[in-house]
């Protein structure tokens, strides 16, 4: 597959994945509004932070390894797949270790609910943990569809069963609100295993088609999806488990950096489960762009770094067009992001008050909430930055130089969590976003030093789209201003017609910046007009 072959499949990964994630992100948004009316605070911080904590932490440290080792460029040289299934299914034994390890934790050494406020956390517990091992079930079938870029399966997959666990959470919540934290385990039960049954009823009706043996997928029967050895060659590749190894000591940290305010929150017991609960809310309403805009992209995109560049190898070293493209594409890349992520750092500071207000009334607008909305809107403009800009120093380190980030993954993660422990006593819970910001520009800067080191001796200059035109900076800057007083004027005790007016306010400012942005930055918008939008990438084709 050539690599102009493979940026077209990653970009259609990425905008499938966009609008999955934008319809994930809008369902929970919808579904957050219901809960809120039904349950307390406190049972949605038990199970938005202690229990989700829990499936997360699970889930995270028994397969991420293995996903981005699997993942990585070894396909292009002839990977074999009987290994690396091989290799993928030992997801679910480490899946059940962390499990044991986990619910003990969770059940023995944290501190428990009240059960007359918040009943049946100890089956709560078990159920979470199971839903984690009943997706482990799927991930060999993830990471073939992954790396053979099945767009539509994973869009399918996910979409059912976000859609069944909402519906069901919803249903249960207005019919039978006393039955707690039961209704949230049954549905992420119901989540888990319609996300196995989509991907076991793809791959049997695949294996064997025609259609398969016309891309001539390496696996032919359901058999072969099963773990087996073949004589005269290992069990596994051994070359990946090492390489397994690396990414597994890297990801348990990253873990401590991506969860850490929840660690904080629940080792530490700074925060009341209620307060857990708000700024779990809040969290979620600041993070909603990142995480269905910004995440599909690393995650696409790492996919195609790791196919187009050749892990370990130097620039001189390899195909100087497939180093062009991948360069162009992280140029591009990091401008898309960063200009989306001075717009929510401009608009979100204007209108995190109104968004609370509306979302949830005074129990989010009142107290801490919209100070907590401004801070994240600005820790986005860096989560922007940081997913891109490691998306592709992951795609191309060495095994020894990913050995070596963890030593700094591991002072980071340390400093992180004393950082958020000290700051959360000082500053409430906005001391976890501070935290959060002075962590990833340590990432950040790690990352841009590797990046300008890779292609020093190159001609290209991919950093430099972390710079927008300075027409467009200044458009960002009289928006911030105009839109700050508007909210002094207008918003948000004097009424809905006044409101109306903020919101006019701001919808004219947005409209000032994408019209500056189509005509200052060409070159994104080419890209994104035929990378990322599916409609015109099939005109063209």
């Amino acid at each position: 597959m050539s690599s102009q072959d493979v940026l077209k499949k990653a970009s259609t990964l990425a905008s499938y994945n966009v609008l999955l994630q934008v319809m994930f992100r809008v369902l929970t948004f919808l579904m957050n509004a219901v809960t809120l009316r039904f349950v307390s605070k406190e049972l949605i911080g038990v199970v938005n932070v202690r229990l989700m904590l829990l499936y997360s932490t699970l889930v995270f440290l028994s397969r991420e390894a293995f996903r981005r080792a699997c993942l990585s460029g070894s396909s292009k040289t002839g990977q074999n797949w009987r290994q690396t299934i091989n290799l993928l299914w030992l997801t679910l034994p480490l899946g059940v270790l962390w499990a044991s390890i986990l619910v003990c934790v969770w059940l023995w050494l944290l501190e428990v609910p009240d059960p007359q406020d918040i009943p049946h956390y100890a089956p709560a517990v078990g159920l979470f943990a199971l839903a984690a091992l009943q997706e482990l079930l799927a991930e060999p079938l993830w990471v073939l569809a992954q790396a053979h870029m099945f767009v539509r399966l994973k869009v399918v997959a996910e979409s059912s069963a976000m859609v069944a666990k909402c519906v069901l959470t919803v249903v249960l919540v207005v019919s039978a609100p006393e039955w707690g934290l039961y209704i949230f385990s049954a549905a992420q039960l119901v989540y888990t295993g319609f996300l196995v049954f989509c991907y076991v009823i793809y791959f049997l009706r695949f294996l064997g088609s025609e259609e398969a043996n016309k891309k001539c997928f390496p696996i032919y029967s359901v058999g072969d999806l099963l773990p087996r050895t073949a004589s005269g060659e290992s069990a596994i590749d051994w070359t990946l488990a090492r390489l397994t190894w690396s990414f597994f000591k890297q990801s348990f940290l990253k873990q401590i950096l991506t969860e850490g305010e929840r660690y904080v929150m629940t080792f530490l017991n700074v925060l009341s489960f209620g307060e857990q609960g708000v700024y779990d809310i809040v969290n979620n309403l600041g993070s909603m762009v990142a995480r269905f805009i910004f995440l599909p992209i690393e995650e696409s995109f790492y996919v195609f770094f790791a196919k187009v560049l050749e892990r370990g190898h130097n620039v001189k070293s390899q195909k100087q067009e497939d180093v062009s493209i991948a360069a162009e594409v992280l140029e591009c890349l990091l401008k898309l992001v960063v200009v989306i992520g001075l717009v929510i750092t401009v608009f979100g500071y204007a209108y995190s008050h109104l968004a609370l207000d509306i979302y949830g009334g005074s129990l989010l607008s009142s107290g801490a909430g919209p100070v907590l909305l401004r801070c994240y809107s600005c820790y986005v403009l860096m989560l922007a930055v940081n997913g891109v800009s490691e998306c592709f120093v992951f795609a191309v380190m060495s095994q020894e130089e990913v050995d070596q980030y963890n030593v700094v993954m591991l002072a980071l993660s340390v400093s992180f969590l004393l950082l958020s422990y000290m700051l959360t006593w000082w500053a409430g819970a906005v001391g976890f976003i501070m935290a959060n910001c002075l962590n990833m520009g340590l990432r950040i800067l790690h990352s841009l030093v590797y990046i300008h080191r890779y292609f020093r001796s190159s001609p290209w200059t991919p950093l430099r789209g972390l710079l927008p035109s300075p027409v467009l900076l200044l458009v960002l800057a009289l928006s911030a201003v105009v839109t700050a007083l508007s909210e002094g004027v207008f918003c948000c005790d004097s009424g809905w017609p006044l409101r109306l007016v903020h919101i006019a306010v701001g919808a004219l400012c947005l409209l000032c910046v994408l019209v500056t942005t189509l005509l200052t930055e060409t070159q994104l918008v080419h890209f994104v007009r035929t990378q990322l939008l599916p409609q015109h990438r099939k005109k063209s084709a």
